[in-house]
């Protein structure tokens, strides 16, 4: 997975609208059950040719919410891309 959706989230829907691939999906279609957003693997880019950062965790307004995680082989990878586990943006 590129970036994940933590526990923290508040089902604000502001990550939604920014995805430039659609890869984020509520809670209400969130395949593990969990009621928070999910990001599908196979879809998430990182905004690797949209954004200088994912736009996800920019519009997102809880702190450390959106986090790495693993990269998917074959799929697009941010350069400037932390460690798994650690906030996309950190302030």
């Amino acid at each position: 997975m590129a970036v994940i959706i933590t526990d923290t989230c508040i089902n604000c829907a502001a990550c939604i609208d920014e995805c430039p691939v659609e890869a984020i999906v509520d809670e209400d279609d969130n395949p593990t059950g969990e009621e928070i957003y999910y990001v599908y693997p196979d879809k998430c880019v990182e905004c690797v040719d949209y954004h200088d950062v994912p736009a996800c965790a920019e519009a997102c307004p809880t702190e450390g919410c959106i986090q790495w995680d693993d990269p998917v082989e074959g799929m697009p990878a941010s350069a400037n891309r932390g460690e798994k586990g650690t906030p996309v943006i950190e302030d």
